[in-house]
């Protein structure tokens, strides 16, 4: 038997260190050093068990198969994961408490029960009966989809090897353990070695394997760095507290495009999908009322109308307020000085508040005019057409820049029926084919403001 090691790691980062220490010297984090016990076994020969090695071959010979997917049930799920689920990856899903990670695996399970794919749920917060309540108030209910309450890694891949199931989910990773390591549930070299267990099962027996992590207050997932790099996606579920809507996002993904989105509705019977996340982001937008623009973001291949809302009122402090929610806050200060600068609007004695209705985050430069617009629509009280729509990016000289993909945010805002659409005319000169919605191309700010005011 090797001697114990005693170390402390960090918890959020994984920084390892021979003493204690207050604060980590890798990611500044106060008291996140805990002690834990490692200990190293050899071969009796000295050398490292590392099992057979595959022989390699040329890059000719490999066979250039594409993979199989399998749809889960759920097109906004499928769209996010790259057109549905590979057999032997590994995904990793992110989120708040409470955002949902857990409703959503359960109704996609269900879907792919249904189909006749064995599903295997391991849960190591909950019980089985827990999970069952849950299954009742959604309506889910499948002899395929079997569940299983347990902490203990070894318990858990002996399950996997008598049910041999074709989609896996661990929730969460963070409350599996291995006897092999003396530290505790959620610790970085649990977290480690339990992950790497169930991926290379996965991955041989060709089974998708869900795992669910716990994020730490700065949003990012509990647990060591190297866990990210060891799945083959990553998956964050997004959504504000006091709004109904959830937006799961993709950070990596080897299979599959990290630009896509997928948008749903939380109700009392579980998520539900939206189709159309432009209809439900405008359904309440007020008609007529200054600082109210509406503007199209991309995300991945699909355009989103959002509502730009603008607050500007008079400051009694010293330094004024610049408060954004969901837009880049040093995005906003910029454009608030290209205003001030090239338009003479005075805005330094002025609190400024940014907001992006229905509680989603855009961050591109294409809606630069609408927050422009709609920072001047609330000083000069004077209200936009909602018939409108404006697209483009806007430079510090106050011009007005060209955007990618702007065919289709054109006919997306068509489709919803707005009747004009203020762009960059570098892009209004390539869509003189498209006749549902008026285009009048701008290439200043300057030009944007005789329009509009």
């Amino acid at each position: 038997m090797a001697k114990a090691k005693v170390i402390y790691a960090c918890q959020s980062c994984g920084f390892q260190s021979p003493k204690w220490l207050g604060k980590c010297p890798d990611c500044n984090q106060w008291n996140t050093l805990v002690e834990e016990r490692i200990e190293r076994a050899f071969h009796p020969r000295g050398e490292l068990a590392l099992g057979s090695a595959e022989v390699a071959s040329p890059i000719s010979e490999v066979s250039a198969a594409g993979e199989t997917r399998v749809l889960s049930g759920i097109k906004e799920f499928d769209r996010v994961l790259g057109g549905g689920l590979v057999p032997g990856s590994a995904i990793l899903i992110g989120g708040d408490p409470g955002i949902g990670k857990s409703t959503l695996l359960l109704q996609a399970f269900a879907a792919l029960s249904q189909s006749g794919h064995t599903c295997l749920y391991v849960s190591g917060e909950e019980s089985r009966q827990q999970i069952k309540m849950r299954a009742e108030r959604i309506g889910v209910t499948s002899p395929k989809l079997l569940l299983l309450s347990e902490t203990s890694l070894e318990g858990i891949l002996d399950q996997i090897k008598k049910v041999n199931p074709s989609v896996l989910v661990i929730d969460s990773i963070q409350a599996i353990f291995t006897s092999a390591l003396p530290s505790a549930p959620g610790s970085i070299g649990q977290v480690r070695e339990c992950s790497g267990a169930i991926i290379v099962l996965a991955k041989k027996k060709g089974l998708s394997a869900f795992l669910i992590g716990h994020v730490t207050k700065d949003g990012s997932i509990a647990g060591p760095r190297v866990l990210e790099h060891m799945v083959d996606t990553v998956l964050y579920f997004e959504g504000e507290r006091g709004h109904s809507f959830r937006i799961l996002r993709a950070v990596k993904n080897r299979f599959g495009s990290t630009n896509e989105i997928g948008v749903f509705e939380m109700k009392e019977a579980g998520l539900r999908e939206v189709s159309n996340p432009s209809e439900i982001f405008l359904m309440e937008r007020p008609l007529g009322v200054p600082g109210s623009v509406v503007a199209c973001s991309m995300e991945g291949t699909r355009p989103i109308l959002v509502e730009l809302q603008a607050l500007v009122s008079s400051s009694f402090l010293a330094v004024p307020r610049r408060t954004t929610i969901g837009v880049d806050h040093n995005r906003v200060a910029l454009l608030t000085a290209v205003l001030e600068k090239k338009m003479g609007i005075n805005l330094f004695n002025q609190d400024i508040f940014v907001n992006v209705a229905g509680g989603v985050h855009v961050d591109e430069p294409a809606v630069d005019l609408g927050i422009v617009a709609a920072v001047a629509s609330s000083y000069r009280e004077k209200a936009v057409d909602p018939k409108t729509v404006l697209l483009g990016e806007v430079g510090l000289a106050g011009e007005v820049r060209g955007i990618a993909q702007v065919e289709a945010r054109v006919k997306e805002a068509a489709k919803l029926g707005f009747e004009r659409c203020i762009l960059p005319r570098t892009n209004s000169s390539q869509l003189a084919h498209l006749r549902d919605v008026e285009l009048t191309g701008v290439s200043s700010l300057a030009e944007c403001w005789q329009l509009l005011f």
